[in-house]
């Protein structure tokens, strides 16, 4: 049964985000709340946990899943960056922002686009997911949580316990999300493209 956890929005209970931190390094998946919509996270080198994430998720390997970071200096480790894509990362993180950029050979393979070797990364602005960032030590790889067949994501936790109750090991309930995705954008090219319009306003990027 999928173990369902109240967290404060603004002040997580330390007991459940070492808890939350225990089921994702044991292999578990878990629904989290994030400055957009809620989310599907697990371990970034748990091969079997990110492929049940897909299965779930209904998405095959060519769909990028997004490496979810405490802070810009982590970025470097799994993304080549130039001054430009720094300054421009700089200005709007953490916040509702995905943004696609070339992956470093500490990305496993299977998690990179498999034709590009590109990795969408994200610094979130979000107190409890930070906090599990932070318990853990190392990025969670996630994906916005819209199942098959749905026209839009869940932001409801009780929603996503019913939907998910046996799939998945836990649902953070961190209050509504919003029904707004994040703004992706590819900074791979020269110049910045709009891969997806959403929370985050576009015109960080010049777009």
């Amino acid at each position: 049964m999928t173990q369902y956890f109240e967290v404060h929005p603004q002040n997580p209970q330390a007991r459940l985000i070492r808890q939350a931190a225990q089921i994702i390094q044991a292999g578990g998946i878990v629904a989290a709340p994030t400055d957009s919509a809620y989310a599907l996270v697990c371990r970034l080198d748990d091969k079997a946990a990110v492929e049940k994430l897909r299965r779930i998720r209904g998405v095959d390997e060519k769909h990028h899943l997004t490496l979810l970071v405490r802070d810009l200096s982590e970025i470097a480790t799994y993304a080549r960056v130039d001054n430009r894509q720094y300054r421009q990362l700089k200005a709007v993180t953490p916040g509702p922002y995905t943004v696609i950029l070339e992956a470093t050979k500490e990305v496993p393979r299977r998690l990179s686009h498999p034709s590009r070797k590109t990795i969408g990364i994200r610094v979130p602005e979000n107190a409890i997911l930070l906090a599990l960032l932070d318990e853990l030590g190392e990025p969670l790889i996630g994906t916005t949580l819209q199942l098959p067949g749905d026209d839009q994501m869940l932001s409801d936790p009780d929603e996503v316990r019913d939907r998910l109750d046996r799939q998945i090991e836990l649902v953070i309930d961190g209050g509504a999300g919003t029904l707004e995705p994040t703004t992706i954008v590819d900074l791979t090219g020269s110049d910045a493209e709009l891969v997806r319009a959403g929370r985050g306003d576009p015109a960080a990027f010049g777009l």
